[in-house]
């Protein structure tokens, strides 16, 4: 019988169909994400403006489940765009102090909540968020006029079964290739989840694809269409704490910004950083949020990296420098 039971295992890993293990079950005792108090928090760094960017899992309704959560950084001081996508099955500490899942905070204590929970867990102070759901989405997307974007097989396959058109009136995708995107079809490649098996892994990275598509078109724009966005940015929000003059300060930087090119960073950046565990009957990702803010704050110092005298990079900051150097914007300005 052990003999049977030795072959029978034996087939099926040399099949490559030995039967997955099943994630970990855990309680809410038993999970404690590592964040830092907001009053502990570091003051924002000069010159590194954060923006929030948040989606809805809704066409019509102003708030549901976060669907997309992007941090904006405009760095005017580096000179740097950076774009920090955050998957939506993470487990953080809820506002209540309980383990939750990042994707029901807003829907459940606000968007404010959200802010602060995402602060706290990656050590950076966000202050301003703009909260869009779908259909808004697909407006600003038409509002650029489309976006062009590059699809694999597996997600050329994902659209023909789903009968999705570039555009209306057009064929159904059925190939890989480029594609020029309407809103609708940029919402549903963005949202897409299961064509490659890599989950929300894939998902965030899409996001980003078509975030840096629509910065790359910003790059011709004139400082009247920068503006005539921001405008149609204010009338495509659900909401937003930012004040008309806070949103053309943050044109001001962008279009400061626009000969940049875009960088990404993904939460958590990754697999040794996440494990997948089941928590309250739902699969999640249990976070090593101490090492995601390490990445995290890797991530915005480079921002204060200098050239050595023989054209290599030295790593001290700024604070560092400035004892032997005076005025640090007399030296970035050179």
């Amino acid at each position: 019988m052990k003999r049977l039971v030795s072959l029978l295992l034996c087939l099926l890993l040399l099949t490559g169909c030995a039967p997955a293990l099943a994630a970990t079950t855990k309680t809410a005792s038993q999970i404690h994400p590592s964040f830092i108090p907001w009053d502990q928090l570091p003051e924002p760094v000069d010159g590194q403006h954060h923006y929030l960017l948040l989606c809805v899992d809704q066409w019509n309704k102003p708030m549901g489940n976060t669907d997309g959560m992007v941090i904006l950084t405009l760095d005017t001081r580096g000179h740097r765009i950076m774009l920090t996508s955050i998957i939506r099955d993470a487990i953080v500490c809820r506002p209540d102090g309980v383990p939750g899942r990042i994707t029901y905070i807003a829907s459940n204590y606000g968007v404010e909540a959200l802010m602060k929970v995402i602060s706290e867990h990656l050590g950076v102070r966000l202050e301003k968020y703009i909260l869009f759901n779908f259909s808004q989405i697909r407006d600003i997307v038409d509002y650029f006029g489309g976006v062009d974007i590059t699809i694999n097989d597996a997600e050329a396959h994902y659209f023909y079964i789903n009968e999705v058109r570039p555009r209306p009136g057009e064929a159904v995708i059925r190939a890989a290739g480029t594609y020029h995107f309407g809103g609708r079809a940029a919402i549903t490649y963005m949202r897409m989840r299961k064509a490659d098996g890599h989950g929300d892994f894939m998902r965030t990275q899409r996001v980003r694809n078509v975030l840096s598509t629509l910065a790359d078109r910003c790059r011709v724009m004139t400082w009247d269409e920068a503006l005539g966005l921001v405008n149609a940015i204010l009338e495509s929000s659900s909401s937003t704490n930012m004040t008309l003059q806070e949103m053309q300060d943050a044109a001001g930087y962008a279009f400061g910004l626009r000969d940049c090119v875009i960088e990404e960073l993904r939460i958590p950046p990754s697999d040794d950083m996440r494990t997948a565990i089941t928590y309250a009957g739902m699969s999640v990702q249990e976070i090593d949020w101490e090492a995601c803010r390490e990445a995290m704050a890797d991530y915005l110092q480079n921002s204060f990296l200098v050239l050595s005298d023989d054209g290599g990079e030295s790593l001290e900051h700024l604070d560092e420098l400035e004892d032997d150097f005076g005025d640090l914007e007399t030296i970035f300005d050179e």
